[in-house]
């Protein structure tokens, strides 16, 4: 059974152009569910986004920030539309950072697997 969830929900930079970061929440991946072939699909949906989205992994199964690792990285450059990536691992919980964040919105960002 696949899974399809909302990691991180609409996020809009404040305009000033200063630099913002914001961690989202953890939400299970297919190693919670003990799936074998790890196929995670991500969904980035963006409006005029600049900044460096990445998704992060861990095989903690009670991570501590220091647990996370990335596993997935786009940075772009004023882009609007969706971008999808895939990634491969048994990862136990998953979440999404942006960083370097200086202009546009997230719409969301959505994780299958």
């Amino acid at each position: 059974m696949a899974n399809s969830e909302t990691i991180l929900t609409a996020q809009v930079h404040n305009g000033d152009s200063s630099v913002q970061t914001v961690t989202g929440d953890k939400y299970k991946g297919d190693g919670f569910y003990s799936r074998s072939d790890g196929l995670h699909t991500v969904q980035y949906n963006l409006n005029q986004f600049i900044g460096t989205i990445t998704i992060q992994g861990t095989l903690a199964t009670s991570p501590t920030d220091a647990d996370y690792f990335a596993v997935a990285t786009t940075t772009q450059d004023s882009t609007t539309g969706s971008i999808i990536e895939n990634f491969t691992g048994n990862y136990v919980w998953v979440r999404a950072v942006v960083s370097n964040w200086t202009s546009g919105a997230i719409t969301s960002i959505s994780l299958n697997h």
